[in-house]
């Protein structure tokens, strides 16, 4: 017997010995796949404005009705960082703040009454708030992702949690339904609902939907930050903050009847008669920042879900010393992108097919001089004169070859070979250049010209898992689309390169312009980038289409594929591997894209 089916064969026997209904043999969730170590089944998704949603459940679930925690980021947080993982050398900070992960298989351990389904959802820029901000239809987004999850899952009823800018999420969920339905059993507010606002129907519709059932909760977890410094200066407005939110909440809800405060610990515990909504508000003696702190280290989110149930303090005490330990995993969780890519030593580089540089060209720095001040359509034009006349360093002539790989439908393994750009396409000499972002319109009419095609975002995964050369991602903070912003961040890249010895593949120094099926959901006017990988392999920009086709700033760039691929052994056009059901699995994940269609419909020269 394989381990594999030893490990099943255990956990089948443990289950059975607890007198759950599942066998080792049950099948997966829709979309899911096996997760170690603690036997778990999990799904990445992505919706097409881009909100990443990550989904957790155990292997094996029980007969026990399914509660699914709908998780919203905080500010600045992916999804990997909220789930958490083991303290160690390299790993960024952010992964021991929240322990999500850990604090619900701590609830799976404890609560046999219910089998907790963990869902984390991430906004395209790190920000709810900013989403919010920015979409009109979020609303609708938001609601549609808490009924596909609930549905996807089979959960019988749903819990809305958050931390930090996370309330934005449920805020905009609450402030845009008649009434808070029925499925929804528990909101929690985990340093997160400075937005509270009477005039927008908060309390009236949270006060109602408690009245609807006594099993539905409410927890705001909360600390003083009226006072809190960062650097001498105070961090929280005259108005704003957790407390004074939490006290407008209180102020509405006490006008429906009585509230009893009680001492717990450090914490003042403000509860209603029916016993349904508990405010935990810390009094923070020492005037310390303790927005992170309340939701791991004090164990919030543990505590936010089980006060009001039988499992109340089981596990140990809000305030109190972690509960989750042994649950937290040893390594990040992490997204499978491009994890079986590398650049192959038994394969030879090619040459861009393009003219040789004439020994008068201009250096990269006089071009950036010479169309520093001129508008972008005369730029462009520049630009596009200098790449097709060949004015382009070496660094970006060298097609450097990948090794891709992939399963079809019917699980048969593939491999690929595409050639793509050693560095991002650039003007200039080797010892004077300049990376040079471009409008994909005029991007795709230098890649026609030169037997190239654009990455798709499987394929920018697939070049920073196989990068020779992975640097950090440097960002700027003003005048993004100012040539003299272009010049500043290539020479932070050349600073960080020199320590690099190997620079046949560089990554994670721009994002990507990409080809994506998503273009065609609009007219002719858009951008898609994708990418600028961090040193664990996770963009920090996920594909997004926000930006009209002629938006350009610093961070984009442009990388080249041969628009020839080797496909097990053949060699053929990536546009026909793209449009076949078995091969297209090499390339995209966003399924069979005709390449044509896509260049030829949004990416026409104007």
């Amino acid at each position: 017997m394989s381990s594999f089916k030893r490990i099943l064969a255990e956990c089948a026997l443990c289950f059975v010995a607890l007198n759950a209904t599942v066998s080792a043999d049950e099948p997966l969730l829709r979309g899911f796949q096996l997760s170690s170590p603690f036997e778990e089944q999990v799904r990445w998704t992505q919706v097409d404005c881009g909100v990443r949603v990550f989904v957790n459940a155990r292997r094996q679930l029980s007969s026990a009705p399914r509660r699914v925690v709908i998780f919203a980021t905080p500010n600045g947080n992916t999804i990997e960082q909220t789930l958490g993982c083991q303290a160690a050398n390299g790993v960024d900070w952010h992964f021991q703040i929240q322990h999500v992960a850990a604090q619900i298989r701590t609830l799976r351990d404890i609560d046999p009454d219910h089998e907790w389904i963990l869902a984390v959802v991430q906004a395209p820029k790190l920000s709810w708030p900013q989403f919010r901000k920015e979409n009109s239809s979020a609303a609708k987004i938001i609601h549609k992702l808490v009924d596909d999850l609930k549905a996807d899952c089979a959960g019988d009823d749903i819990v809305l949690s958050c931390h930090s800018g996370g309330g934005a999420f449920l805020w905009e969920y609450i402030a845009h339904v008649e009434e808070i339905p029925d499925e929804i059993c528990r909101i929690a507010f985990l340093d997160a609902n400075y937005s509270y606002s009477d005039e927008a129907g908060h309390g009236d519709r949270l006060l109602h939907w408690l009245r609807k059932s006594r099993h539905n909760h409410l927890v705001v977890v909360a600390y003083d930050d009226r006072e809190i410094e960062l650097n001498g200066k105070k961090v929280i407005g005259p108005d704003g903050g957790t407390w004074r939110a939490t006290e407008r909440m209180l102020e509405r809800f006490r006008r429906e009847g009585g509230l009893r405060e009680q001492e717990h610990g450090l914490f003042k515990h403000v509860v209603t008669q029916s016993e349904q909504a508990n405010f935990f508000m810390h009094r923070n003696p020492q005037n310390k920042i303790l927005h992170t702190a309340l939701v791991g280290d004090m164990n919030g989110i543990l505590s936010s879900l089980t006060v009001g149930s039988r499992h109340d303090e089981s596990w140990g005490k809000l305030g109190g010393s972690p509960a989750y330990i042994k649950w937290i995993q040893e390594k990040q969780f992490a997204e499978r992108r491009g994890d079986l890519a590398f650049v192959p030593d038994n394969v030879a580089a090619k040459t861009l097919a393009a003219p040789p540089r004439k020994p008068t060209a201009v250096s990269g720095s006089e071009f950036a001089k010479s169309i520093a001040e001129v508008p972008i359509a005369e730029r462009e034009t520049a630009v596009l004169r200098e790449l097709l006349s060949g004015n382009i360093p070496s660094a970006s002539r060298v097609l450097t070859p990948v090794h891709v790989q992939g399963k079809d439908s019917l699980g048969n393994a593939h491999w690929a070979i595409v050639f793509a750009m050693s560095d991002y396409l650039a003007v200039g000499t080797d010892e004077d250049s300049l990376r040079m972002p471009l409008s994909p319109n005029v991007a795709l009419q230098v890649a026609e010209a030169f037997g190239t095609v654009l990455l798709t975002t499987k394929l920018s995964d697939d070049v920073f898992a196989a990068a020779t050369a992975r640097l950090i991602p440097s960002p700027l903070t003003k005048d993004r689309e100012a040539v003299a912003s272009f010049l500043e961040h290539h020479m932070l890249i050349d600073n960080q390169l020199s320590g690099f010895p190997d620079k046949r593949l560089i990554a994670g120094i721009k994002k990507d312009i990409v080809f994506s099926n998503r273009m065609q959901q609009h007219k002719n006017d858009r951008v898609a980038i994708y990418g600028w990988h961090t040193n664990v392999g996770q963009p920090i920009q996920e594909l997004y289409l926000g930006h009209r086709d002629s938006y350009v700033d610093y961070s984009h760039g442009i990388r080249f594929i041969s628009d020839q691929v080797i496909v097990d052994g053949v060699q053929m056009p990536i546009a026909t591997a793209l449009k076949s059901p078995e091969l297209h699995v090499l390339f995209s994940t966003e399924g069979v894209v005709d390449l044509d269609e896509v260049r030829g419909t949004f990416y026409l020269p104007r």
